[in-house]
């Protein structure tokens, strides 16, 4: 696996992956419903590459496919992390996540975890600030702002 800087060519095989696990990881944790507000499947592209290019925006890549992709802006907030649902368990959030926790000289990192990932940022030194109820599409999903000092 190779970690890498974001690419605007990555950015359709990336919204492809950000529907596809979220619609089967997320999904013992989230309705159906909740899932589609989540992802729609129609991702704002040129939206999401400027986003991508404005902040600390890393691609996981294993044999030209993308398995894994993060990105952090600059005030130590974590925006996105998803791993391919098909490369779950083999360490690409971890690498990621000390990459792009490396990457910023902030004293505090912050994050909009979902159920899914909680115990994930929990076992990095994350602690819930606050749950929360966002609304998407008219949907309301759970998650926690969690924060990790260092």
């Amino acid at each position: 696996m190779e970690i890498r800087s974001y690419a605007p060519s990555d950015i359709r095989e990336m919204a492809a992956l950000f529907y596809d696990t979220v619609h089967t990881v997320n999904a013992r944790d989230y309705t159906p419903a909740q899932l589609d507000a989540w992802a729609t499947g129609e991702v704002d592209l040129a939206a999401w590459d400027q986003s991508f290019q404005e902040h600390t925006s890393l691609v996981a890549e294993e044999n030209g496919v993308i398995v894994g992709f993060g990105d952090m802006d600059e005030t130590g907030y974590l925006d996105r992390l998803y791993v391919h649902k098909n490369y779950q368990g083999r360490g690409i959030a971890t690498a990621l996540c000390d990459a792009l926790e490396a990457a910023v000289s902030t004293p505090r990192i912050t994050v909009h975890a979902s159920i899914t990932a909680r115990p994930f940022f929990e076992k990095r030194g994350y602690t819930v600030v606050k749950e929360q109820q966002v609304q998407r599409r008219g949907v309301l999903l759970t998650n926690y702002v969690m924060e990790k000092l260092r």
